[in-house]
């Protein structure tokens, strides 16, 4: 009976594909670590995030491979996780940052905060380092929504420290200045803060810095655009028509600045009783899905409207640390694999893998 070897694994490996990125395992660089002992079969497969919305299918492709080879009677199969980097700054304003995932809407009361902040969370269950900047200078709701209420501080004297809550390293101009101060800012006066919070924070070393910019089509969003190559934006929106309209005109201002549309969510979606279960489509029903088909964009998902998203922003909790086994929960956590395997697809075709394969 014939024995399985390194050499006959990474050819059955060759023809499984990343379902996302359309190429094989083996030329991806995603196969690490193969040993053969006789009939068992080790190795790891480096995914290129670890929020993959698609692992186990990845396993199961995997395990069905490696399962044909004649004499394989046992498999341990590990994954790892390696974010790649998308972004290319126009100046070098963020070098330990992989990813700058913008969040926006066409116009506000859509939950945009919410779910920027949710977005970030969620990408730090699933293991990721991940920041939040608070870009909506003129209403800046990060302090209130994560509970912090300090001051940053800086060591060097040249960079400020951000601040963590929640497993993120937050930064906003809520930080700054006072909960009362109304901002009366130009174009190039939020143009230069923008360019400090990028700057002049500490970043360190992120997977993913998410950025919650203010409604509509301004300043900041050009600002950004001349700034820093994002990974693209989150598109948000409630299921009516007024709302869908207006994140229409988001996308068409995104593809003029040349920032890469990573999709819709449908927050708000609807309500479930939390005493009957019956579900209430309170602003109408499945509107987001069909205008991001209308788009031609991807759907991420959709956010039940529920008071725990209400009351943890009260109070500075988010409902993904508050509740994180609620069904509202369990949603932002499924919309966040799905951006971050959209982030994956748009670092896949800017660069190539960054990945060493190693194999005995």
């Amino acid at each position: 009976m014939s024995q399985p070897t390194v050499e006959k694994v990474m050819e059955a490996l060759s023809r499984v594909e990343d379902p996302e990125l359309h190429r094989d395992l083996v030329s991806l660089n995603m196969v690490q670590d193969v040993r053969v002992e006789g009939g068992r079969v080790s190795l790891q497969v480096n995914l290129t995030t670890p929020a993959c919305p698609l692992r186990d299918r990845i396993r199961a492709d995997v395990e069905a491979a490696l399962r044909a080879i004649p004499g394989v009677t046992e498999i341990e199969l590990r994954f790892g996780a390696q974010v790649r980097r998308a972004q290319r700054q126009a100046d070098g304003l963020l070098p330990q940052v992989k990813n700058v995932v913008l969040v926006g809407a066409g116009k506000g009361g859509v939950g945009k905060s919410t779910v920027a902040l949710n977005l970030a969370v969620a990408l730090a269950q699933e293991g990721a380092s991940v920041g939040l900047l608070d870009a909506d200078f003129y209403g800046p709701s990060v302090p209130l929504m994560t509970g912090v209420d300090g001051r940053p501080v800086s060591r060097d004297g040249r960079t400020l420290e951000p601040l963590e809550a929640h497993g993120l390293r937050l930064m906003s101009i809520g930080f700054l200045v006072e909960p009362d101060q109304a901002m009366i800012w130009r174009g190039p006066m939020l143009h230069s803060a923008l360019t400090q919070l990028l700057r002049d924070v500490n970043w360190g070393e992120l997977d993913y810095l998410v950025l919650d910019l203010p409604p509509g089509t301004g300043d900041v969003p050009l600002s950004l655009a001349q700034l820093v190559k994002s990974s693209g934006v989150v598109l948000v929106s409630t299921p009516q028509d007024v709302a869908l309209a207006d994140v229409v005109k988001a996308k068409t201002m995104f593809d003029r600045v040349a920032i890469p549309v990573l999709g819709l969510v449908e927050n708000m979606s609807s309500f479930a009783c939390p005493h009957c279960q019956h579900t209430t489509p309170i602003f109408s029903s499945g509107g987001g899905r069909r205008a991001a088909e209308a788009m031609g964009i991807p759907f991420l998902g959709e956010i039940p409207l529920d008071l725990a998203v209400r009351e943890g922003g009260d109070q500075g909790v988010p409902v993904t640390v508050a509740h994180p086994d609620s069904a509202v929960a369990r949603a932002f956590r499924k919309m966040a694999r799905n951006v971050a395997g959209r982030v994956s697809v748009e670092a896949h075709q800017v660069r190539l893998p960054v990945f060493q394969a190693g194999t005995r």
